[in-house]
Order: structure tokens, then C-alpha cells, then sequence
């Protein structure tokens, strides 16, 4: 896969050049080319500018009454895109609308969001959060032999669920010298991953891959709890040999896009269909499963008296209809239990405790109003990376306009004093660059168009030579 299409960023507007032996130009977006987008929500129009694809997603800056705004718009959402379609008149703030609204088109599968569901749901009785007064162990307290367990979610509903931006292997790898205090790590504890999310990059899936089965499997019983998983996050939990619903959950659609919202196909499309195939293998599901889940493949089940299950690509071989010729596969929670493919359905911690074959778990963490579990400080973690991620995807492109504009500004500055000032706002602007990619790396690829943490250092390293030179 070329480095263009890792990236599908389309870069526009002003492209800063600090010198030309020192500094490393980063591509920035301004709104002066004029793009539109026509959603699904009532056929509305809005005018502004595309500042990036990936994975099947628009970036989008407009204005909203006077308010620059950029939003994320997955291809579920959107029925059209026109590129340069002319021009809005200046602070009017107001999108064009349509001569006549265009018809719906099909809407791709990958970018299926999932139902937003009340968040998190706390359960009827009240004493689900309480750990020892319902038989799960106190949260925070020890239990003599009590297995340990935490919940880690991934992705949420108010913060961000994309893979590969809110939901990342970064983010799990940096929790788990943490969850080694908490859990040890010869595999008596639990890490239940509760995952809600409407997919993402299809690039992160192999990096989390690596890192539940080399590290987390190998050190505590890890599995997943699904709230919904759709595309890249349904890929990315079926490398676990126990996945569980909750009973609204869903579980697919993990059809491929690549640039402007079309379907992988060719080389492409192959290779994720063979990884998908190995890691099913691997964690003991029939590949015919997630296959149906990317191409639209029938499949149909037979579920014996040993309970064993027989799977078939097509629509009449097996007893239990899984998937249609010519639709995409999305598992609910009752398929899901009837083909065998989840290890059952749980709403409530006290439940998913019992379906997982204990009689009690000491889950670890502290009771917080409105969610349904303890919050351990692996949790909060994730929780805070979440929201320094969505803060930092909205206001990239200013710090990196800001150091720019700085540099831009020092060094046509003759007075020393005056440079000094301007460098020092540059520094500013270069500490929350920095800061950004610390807390998510996934930045370097969205924002500064760069695919390592070493490309990162190397031009950190002109930077800082150049500003340098200025104070000379």
C-alpha cells in the first residue's frame, strides 16, 4: 500500500516555509477553497473546506452562524461531496443552498455509526455499581483470592470512538505497566475492553492486533465486551478468543473505503481479507464469518447437539440464515449467541461476572454516578486521552499556524528584543505541538503529514536549530 494511500489527506491552502536549509514546511488549511457536502440529515448543505479524508471520513471547516467550526462527517452521514464548487459570500456564514436537493445515494457500510445509547446506562438496581453488597467484590478493596478485573472502554459517545485516533494501541500500550500493579500479570486478572465505536483507520487495526495477543493475552485474560463495533472496530476485537454482547449490541460491517469514499477493491481489499482470515484462525473463529463481514458473501450455520457449528457460504446449506447474498454481515447479540459466535450477553457487570465463569471478581476502581462500573486509573487514563485527543483534533491546525506565523514574524524582525518575543511565542506554539503528539502519535499522520515518531524528532531538530538562529 503506497504512502498516498495511507494518508488520503488532501492538502490546501498555505504552506509556510521557515527557511529553506533549516526549516521543514508542514501543509496547513485554510478556508479559501470552497467545498460542499450535502448529508443525509434532510439533504443539508454546508459550504467550507475539505481539510482531510481518512478511512472514509470527511474532515470539515465551516462556518455555523459566525463560528468556525471543523467537524468530522463519516461516509454513513454524507450523500454527496462536490469539490470547488465556487465561492460563498465573505462573513455571510450562511451555506448555499442547493438549486434542488440531490437524491439520496446508497449509503456506504463501512461508516456505519453505531446507536447512541444513553451514556454510560446505569443499571435498575442500584446496587450494581456497590462491588461487594452484589456478590463482584468491592471496588477498591481486596478479596482474599478474588480474581482482579478492570474495564477499559474504547471509544465513547461524547469524546471520540474512531479507531486509530480515539481508540489506539498507543493509548492501551501506555496503561500497561499500570495494569501490572493492578492485576499482575499471570493472567488471574481480567481486562474486559468495552468497545463502543463506528470504526476508523483500517492502518491501526494490525498495530492493536500485535498488542492484544503479544502483550495483553499473554499477561491477563482479556476480552471483549461489545457495546457496538462496527468496521475497523469489529476487526480489531476479533483477534480475542472471547468476545461477549451486551443485548443492543452490533457487531460488523467491516466493508474497506480508500480515498473520496471508495470501495477497496483489487490488492488492496485482498490483503486485508487475508489478514482478517489469519486472525480469525488464530482466534478460533470460521473465516467464512468475518468475510461476509467485508464483501457481501451469504452464510448460513448449522448448530449441532454438541454444539458444535458448521458454517456454509451460502443461504440454504445450513440450518440458521446468518447473511444474504449481496448484504453486508452485522451480527446482533441474538445471532451472535445463536451461531456461537460471542460467548454470551451481558448488561451489567454482575452478569458479564457470571458468564464468564466466576461466582465473584473484585472489579478495581472507584464508584462514579452514572456509570455502571468501577473506574479504575487505567480507565481514567483512557478516559483523559479521549478528551486531550478531541481538544488537540480541533485546534492542530492552529498550533501549527501559530509557530509559522512566529517564525514568519522573527525573522523579519531586525531588533533582537523584538525577535526574542516572537521566538518565544514560537516555543509556545512548538510545546503544544510537542504536547499533542506525546498524548496521541496519531497526529503525526492527520496533522503534520508524517508516518513516525523519527520523522517527528528530525524535523523537531531543524526546528529547534532555526530558532536558535534567530536569537543569534
Amino acid at each position: 500500500m503506497t504512502r498516498l494511500n495511507l494518508l488520503m489527506i488532501k492538502a490546501r491552502g498555505w504552506l509556510v516555509a521557515a527557511t529553506v536549509a533549516l526549516a521543514v514546511a508542514l501543509p496547513a488549511v485554510s478556508a479559501l477553497a470552497l467545498d460542499r457536502l450535502t448529508l443525509k440529515d434532510g439533504n443539508k448543505v454546508i459550504e467550507g473546506t475539505i481539510v482531510r479524508e481518512i478511512g472514509g471520513s470527511v474532515f470539515f471547516k465551516y462556518m455555523d452562524n459566525g463560528v468556525e467550526k471543523q467537524v468530522r462527517f463519516t461516509a454513513a452521514e454524507i450523500v454527496k461531496i462536490e469539490r470547488n464548487v465556487g465561492s460563498t459570500p465573505a462573513g455571510s456564514g450562511t451555506p448555499a443552498a442547493p438549486a434542488s436537493a440531490p437524491a439520496p445515494t446508497p449509503t456506504p457500510t463501512e461508516a456505519a455509526q453505531p446507536k447512541a445509547p444513553e451514556t454510560p446506562t446505569v443499571p435498575a438496581d442500584a446496587s450494581a455499581a456497590k462491588g461487594a453488597s452484589t456478590g463482584t467484590g468491592a471496588a477498591g478493596t481486596s478479596t482474599s483470592k478474588t480474581p482482579k478485573a478492570v474495564v477499559i472502554t474504547l471509544g465513547d459517545r461524547d469524546n471520540g470512538d474512531s479507531v486509530g485516533i480515539y481508540f489506539t494501541a498507543h493509548a492501551l500500550r501506555e496503561i500497561i505497566p499500570s495494569l501490572e500493579k493492578t492485576l499482575g500479570t499471570d493472567r488471574t486478572g481480567v481486562v474486559v475492553l468495552r468497545i463502543y465505536s463506528g470504526g476508523g483507520l483500517a492502518i491501526e487495526v494490525p498495530k492493536l492486533h500485535a498488542l492484544l495477543r503479544n502483550e495483553y493475552m499473554k499477561r491477563w485474560r482479556t476480552v471483549a465486551w461489545v457495546e457496538s463495533s462496527i468496521s475497523a472496530a469489529a476487526m480489531t476485537p476479533h483477534c480475542l478468543d472471547e468476545i461477549y454482547f451486551t443485548s443492543q449490541a452490533n457487531y460488523g460491517a467491516c466493508t474497506m473505503f480508500s480515498g473520496n469514499l471508495k470501495m477497496s477493491k483489487g490488492f488492496e481489499l485482498d490483503s486485508v481479507l487475508a489478514l482478517m482470515e489469519k486472525v480469525s484462525r488464530e482466534a478460533g473463529y470460521n473465516p467464512l464469518i468475518m468475510r461476509s463481514m467485508q464483501i457481501p458473501d451469504p452464510l448460513s450455520a448449522t448448530v449441532h447437539p454438541d454444539g458444535t457449528v458448521d458454517f456454509y457460504p451460502d443461504e440454504v446449506s445450513g440450518d440458521i440464515l446468518v447473511n444474504r447474498a449481496g448484504q453486508i454481515l452485522t451480527l446482533n447479540a441474538v445471532t451472535a449467541a445463536q451461531i456461537k459466535f460471542s460467548k454470551g450477553t451481558a448488561d451489567t457487570i454482575e452478569q458479564l461476572t457470571k458468564i464468564m465463569g466466576y461466582q465473584e471478581l473484585e472489579w478495581v476502581g472507584e464508584k462514579v454516578p452514572g456509570i455502571a462500573w468501577p473506574v479504575s486509573k487505567e480507565e481514567r487514563s483512557q478516559m483523559d486521552f479521549r478528551k486531550k485527543s478531541k481538544a488537540d483534533e480541533q485546534r492542530a491546525d492552529e498550533y501549527i499556524a501559530r509557530y509559522f506565523t512566529a517564525v514568519n514574524v522573527a525573522q523579519s524582525l531586525q531588533n533582537r528584543d523584538d525577535r526574542a518575543k516572537a521566538v518565544g511565542k514560537a516555543r509556545q506554539a512548538l510545546d503544544e505541538i510537542k504536547r499533542m503528539i506525546r498524548n496521541n502519535p496519531a497526529f503525526l499522520l492527520m496533522n503534520l503529514n508524517m508516518e513516525s515518531e523519527a520523522e517527528f524528532k528530525q524535523w523537531l531538530d531543524a526546528q529547534e536549530k532555526l530558532l536558535r538562529e534567530l536569537m543569534k
